[in-house]
Parts: C-alpha cells; structure tokens; sequence
C-alpha cells in the first residue's frame, strides 16, 4: 500500500532492493546496472526503480543519510512492500590502516552511538549483524574480484561531523574497518521485521591516512565493484 513516503502500489517493488543513500546513485543504478527498470515511486526526491538483474525482479531505492531515514525507508519496504532482502550499497570512511579509498568492505556487524540499538528489547542492546546467507554470497562474490576487498565491522555514527579522535582510536582497537551512517539502523530493521539485510560499502575517504579522497563524482559513480556484489547477496 502506499505510504507517505513512497507511492508505489503492491507488486510495484520486487523482493530484492538494493539501497544506495544519495538518490542520484538510484537513479543510475536503475539506468545502468538494472535490465528495463521503471520508476514506480518519487516522494520527497527519493526515486523507487524496479527491473531485473540476471532475470530475477530487482528494485533500487535511495535511503536518504542517516538512522532514522533509511528507517523509515527499510521499515517501509520491509513491513508493507513485502520486501525480503535489502542490500545496502553505499560509502564509508576508512577507520582501519588495513583499508584503503576505493576498497569494499562487507560489514559483518555495525557498531552504533545511537539507541537504535538499544529501543526493541528493554533493558538489552541488540548485536546488530547481517544475514549470513548474505553475507555468505557477497565474500564469495567478492573473492572472484581484483578490487581490495574487507570484511569486518563497521560504525554507524549518528552525527556526522564527530570531532573526537578517542572514539575513532576505540573503534580501531576493537578491530572496526570503517565508519558510515546507516547500517545499524537496517540491521535492526531487518531483524524487527523478520527480514534480511547487508551493508557493503566503498571506502570513499579516509579518517587517518588523509589524500586521494574521492571527489563528489567519483562517490557517485565509482561503486560498479560494490554493486555486484551487493546484487550477489540479495540473489544468494
């Protein structure tokens, strides 16, 4: 049914969506790596696109940045379009001396300073973790690839602009590869609403190792490695 953020009708979104945040990557997804994709929703600037990849139904969606965006986006999906999998595909900060700008990391579990975390169970922080059968297909998916591929945690920060090097340094002592803004929220989503879900994301800059940091463009563009193996996990 339509909701106030999305106009699509029932059957207009397939099972399997692919979740970029900035809706300008939506949209070339469904121009570029979907087979015959139409629009079926636009609301608020955030464009729903449904075609087929590999001859198996696929819908793109932008999420917005932040938590409680692309929660109401998943949640959406999940609750009301009968969407079973959701594979995030967007950009990440390096934390991590292992990574590298314009490597892919595949989040196994997504630390978080929002109570996302915490909101569903009382007196309980939830591990927020993807679907392994997910996260299974996309590292091997990724092990056929040339491009520098990571699979470790990631933090999802509820303010993007934190100034505070002693929580950057905790994170990679506790072995974090990364840091963006939306994977806890989709993890948590999924797991209320008996769902899957998957983050990878391309490393687009870096907190430490300043230099070679990609330019707006690049962001937009620069995700074909990701993307095919964010589409091998929603297919697993």
């Amino acid at each position: 049914m339509p909701t106030p953020h999305n106009t699509a009708q029932p059957g207009d979104i397939a099972p399997l969506v692919l979740m970029p945040g900035d809706p300008r990557r939506a949209a070339r997804i469904a121009d570029e790596f979907l087979e015959d994709a139409v629009q079926v929703s636009e609301v608020r600037g955030i464009g729903a696109y449904t075609g087929s990849y590999r001859g198996t139904p696929m819908s793109v969606m932008a999420s917005g940045m932040g938590i409680p965006s692309i929660s109401i986006y998943a949640t959406e999906l999940f609750r009301f379009y009968g969407v079973r999998r959701i594979c995030r595909v967007g950009t990440c900060g390096g934390i991590s001396d292992r990574v590298a700008v314009r490597d892919v990391i595949i989040a196994n579990a997504a630390h978080t300073n929002s109570n996302v975390a915490r909101l569903f169970v009382p007196d309980v922080t939830l591990s927020l973790a993807p679907s392994f059968d997910m996260l299974r297909a996309a590292v091997d998916a990724a092990r056929t690839m040339d491009r520098p591929v990571h699979v470790g945690p990631v933090f999802s920060s509820d303010f993007f602009y934190l100034d505070r090097a002693d929580v950057v340094a905790g994170l990679e002592k506790v072995g974090t590869l990364g840091v963006e803004m939306e994977a806890a929220a989709l993890y948590a989503c999924a797991a209320i609403d008996g769902a899957e879900a998957l983050a990878v994301l391309t490393v687009s800059d870096h907190l430490k190792n300043g230099g070679g940091d990609m330019s707006a463009e690049e962001r937009e563009t620069n995700f074909q490695a990701s993307l095919r193996v964010a589409a091998a996990a929603l297919l697993a």
